[in-house]
């Protein structure tokens, strides 16, 4: 199993985002790296996806392909893009959240902190998945107590109290939470300072009786304050 970081493929930075440099998390590849450049079947094989996905993930700027005459072509940079744009799908992250982590480590200064950054997003998507296997566990007893005939022992939670209590600001902001959007970027939807964007996930997080904003998500999902 192969290890790929910047410093593998060139003493600078690598391209990502829209030809924008940056440096990338190292990630395991389950592959030899084959001979540069290679052609979009090779790419494809090799990532276990589609031209049509290639083409996608080029639409959303995720990744920019060489041109070889009329022939799209890939090297060491796009195969090491591709590498983290894989990672990430395959622990259920969006397209939006993964240009949004590309764009963030635009700005990363060194290997260790693209690393850095990219172990933070995986712990929150650790969290974020923590949530929903209480969200499925609480559905699945709702199945076992209907399929039984049986009331929930528990006094069923009114979500209208909750809802009420909300201003329309933790409003729009639990929205951007429960589509995933991390703190950074809810603070720049919504025009706000990032300590205002705090007080504002907090005061969400109380009101829903919660211990951090990934239960709070599950909770209000849960209430019907947001959709599934």
């Amino acid at each position: 199993m192969n290890t790929i970081s910047g410093g593998d493929i060139a003493s600078s930075p690598v391209a990502a985002v829209s030809g924008r440099c940056c440096f990338l998390p190292q990630v395991s590849l389950p592959f030899e790296l084959p001979c540069e450049p290679v052609a979009i079947a090779e790419m494809a094989d090799l990532f276990g996806v589609t031209h049509r996905t290639l083409h996608f993930y080029e639409e959303k700027g995720l990744i920019t392909a060489r041109r070889s005459g009329a022939m799209r072509v890939y090297d060491g940079e796009h195969i090491q893009c591709m590498a983290v744009i894989n990672a990430c799908r395959e622990i259920g992250m969006s397209v939006a959240v993964i240009r949004e982590l590309m764009e963030e480590l635009t700005a990363a200064t060194s290997q260790d902190e693209a690393d850095e950054m990219f172990h933070a997003m995986l712990a929150r998507r650790k969290r974020e998945l923590t949530a929903d296997i209480s969200n499925i566990r609480r559905q699945m007893q709702q199945i076992e107590n209907l399929l039984n005939g049986e009331e929930e022992s528990e006094t069923p939670v009114t979500s209208i109290s909750v809802s009420l209590s909300l201003t329309d600001r933790e409003r729009q902001c639990l929205a951007l939470m429960t589509e995933g959007y991390s703190a950074p970027r809810i603070a720049r939807a919504l025009n706000l300072e990032f300590d205002e964007l705090l007080r504002t996930e907090n005061g969400i997080i109380g009101k829903l009786q919660a211990t951090n904003r990934f239960q709070a998500v599950a909770k209000a999902m849960l209430l019907g304050i947001v959709p599934n």
